[in-house]
């Protein structure tokens, strides 16, 4: 209940209140974005512990760039199973790039493929 309130409020301010003020996140992607993929693929008590740690880091002692939202997932040998992208039912959203440990990098995928 309290994810979907938080996520409710992130879309929110995504849409209405973050076009009102300039662009000054200094990391990829946005605090409020890595907050939204950390909801949306993480456990709500790591993610709001992970959350936290990005938000101080956003401030003029760190240098910023790009900072993948970490997540663990557990992976079933079903879930290796190639698909060709043709085939597919759904379009890919993610990209989950392996960190170690059981660990990896969330990357959204940004490009769209063109209809002929």
């Amino acid at each position: 209940m309290f994810k979907i309130a938080f996520l409710a409020s992130l879309r929110f301010y995504q849409s209405v209140l973050s076009p009102l003020k300039p662009p000054v996140c200094r990391y990829y992607p946005s605090c409020s974005h890595y907050a939204l993929w950390q909801l949306e693929k993480n456990h709500p008590f790591r993610a709001f512990v992970r959350i936290f740690f990005r938000i101080l880091k956003c401030n003029p002692l760190f240098k910023g760039g790009f900072d993948y939202p970490k997540i663990s997932k557990k992976f079933r040998p079903a879930n290796f199973c190639f698909k060709p992208f043709f085939l597919a039912q759904k379009p890919l959203k993610f990209l989950y790039v392996p960190r170690g440990g059981g660990d990896f990098y969330l990357i959204k995928i940004v490009f769209k493929r063109i209809q002929a």
